[in-house]
């Protein structure tokens, strides 16, 4: 049990064994999630069982489903988004190489089928300082433009639910920003959505209250942050670091947390401590991812 905000969690383990997951998505039933140091998508059932898994070249990060059923699934040392059709087979959609100018990373596709796909920016293995760098806009035909630029390691992206919010973690400026979309997908009117001063916020996701929950790997925490910017709760994984989040389940309220000893690849892959824990949560997700 975890003590948060005056909550108490109870954090249960569905599944291990895993690399290093990433970037969990909740779809039909089953809990999607990248093993990026494993080079391959997982596919679980609710309770953890798992259904299906495949590769993807370059290492897999963010996905998320165009209007045909089609999943789109970045390729992160590659710097490509990829889309797999139904029977499996993967075909290059867009290749991110001539605005990200490091690793590819997390994304959110909208219901357009727009993709807003965000990137490290730096050399973070090589020791090289954070520096600005764009949030990537592909659209359903492949179409390559920046929609917004001096983000420091934009990750973790949300839509609100009625389309017309983008909600990202700036990783190395300890802060969610926010975006209207304009009906062409265009961003605009950028502000400040939190502040979260001692944290790296990573992946998140949004519930029906319009709260964002942010996985702060290095506090080993997952913050509940609040439509005004305040933290409200708090889950503490004692025994590993987290690095995102979905709420999915048959009523939306699990919160499936992806969970790594360790983030450099080397250690991870000899480690093999990466596993999904689940929490409760007090409102169901909503919004895309």
């Amino acid at each position: 049990m975890t003590q948060a905000s005056g909550m108490t969690h109870s954090v249960r383990t569905i599944a291990g064994g895993f690399v290093y997951p990433e970037c969990p998505r909740w779809r039909d039933g089953q809990l999607w999630f990248a093993d990026q140091h494993d080079g391959l998508v997982h596919v679980l059932g609710g309770a953890g069982t798992r259904r299906d898994s495949f590769a993807v070249p370059g290492g897999p990060s963010g996905m998320g489903w165009l209007p045909d059923g089609d999943l789109l699934v970045v390729s992160m040392n590659d710097r490509k988004l990829f889309r797999r059709s139904r029977d499996g087979k993967l075909v290059l959609h867009a290749d991110l190489a001539g605005v990200h100018p490091f690793h590819s990373n997390d994304m959110v596709v909208d219901g357009e089928g727009r993709a807003y796909v965000g990137n490290i920016g730096f050399d973070f293995y090589a020791g090289q300082p954070p520096a600005p760098t764009v949030l990537a806009m592909v659209t359903p035909d492949g179409e390559v433009s920046i929609a917004a630029d001096g983000l420091m390691c934009p990750n973790g992206t949300v839509i609100s639910p009625d389309g017309r919010t983008l909600i990202i973690a700036e990783s190395m400026a300890a802060r969610l920003t926010a975006f209207d979309i304009g009906a062409d997908g265009h961003l605009s009117n950028r502000r400040l959505f939190a502040a979260v001063d001692g944290h790296v916020p990573d992946g998140i996701c949004l519930d029906a209250e319009g709260h964002v929950w942010a996985a702060s790997p290095y506090e080993k925490t997952v913050l509940r942050i609040g439509p005004a910017g305040e933290i409200v709760d708090r889950v503490v994984i004692p025994d590993a670091s987290p690095y995102a989040c979905m709420l999915g389940g048959a009523d939306g309220r699990d919160l499936f947390i992806c969970v790594a000893p360790h983030h450099d690849p080397e250690v991870t892959t000899k480690l093999r401590g990466g596993r999904i824990d689940v929490i409760i949560a007090p409102a169901p997700g909503a919004g895309q991812p």
